[in-house]
């Protein structure tokens, strides 16, 4: 068994072109397992990204120096609430627990801003996302077909 030494730190604009990859790499996975031809996040700028790591809490997991995984966060510290988008982990680390530390991290600054309520959409077709979140303690609040395809609202709760 390899020993894989993880960290997750909070990005800066060095990790632009590794979130970009990190992020291209987990959505073209997403649309072929939603059955989608397109989304926003597989065209995002570097600018985007940048704007994302100056105005969001971007975290990025490595492994043994590596970017494997990352996720944004927005917090609006007035409502006390949080969305979460961009979560993804390279092909290549899935099932490593990569996304489980990135959420393990996301729980614990929740908690540090007091958030109560953390939101995030996702495909509702996509089994083993619902299953990972739902394992992480969310639940689905609604659903839409707003983008074209079944969205599930999924809250978790930290109060």
């Amino acid at each position: 068994m390899i020993k894989h030494s993880f960290n997750v730190r909070i990005a800066n604009s060095y990790d632009v072109h590794a979130i970009m990859q990190i992020t291209k790499q987990a959505f073209k996975q997403y649309i072929k397992l939603a059955g989608l031809e397109d989304i926003e996040a597989l065209n995002e700028t570097e600018e985007q990204v940048l704007d994302d790591i100056n105005n969001k809490i971007v975290l990025i997991a490595t492994i043994n120096d590596i970017p494997v995984g990352s996720v944004r966060l927005a917090i609006n510290e007035t409502e006390k609430t949080a969305y979460l988008s961009r979560f993804g982990v390279s092909m290549d680390y899935q099932n490593n627990g990569i996304g489980k530390v990135l959420m393990n991290v996301t729980d614990q600054i929740m908690k540090e801003h007091g958030v109560k309520h953390l939101y995030l959409h996702t495909s509702a077709k996509v089994f083993d996302l619902i299953r990972f979140y739902y394992s992480r303690h969310f639940y689905i609040d609604s659903t839409s077909k707003e983008k074209g395809y079944i969205r599930a609202k999924l809250i978790k709760d930290y109060e």
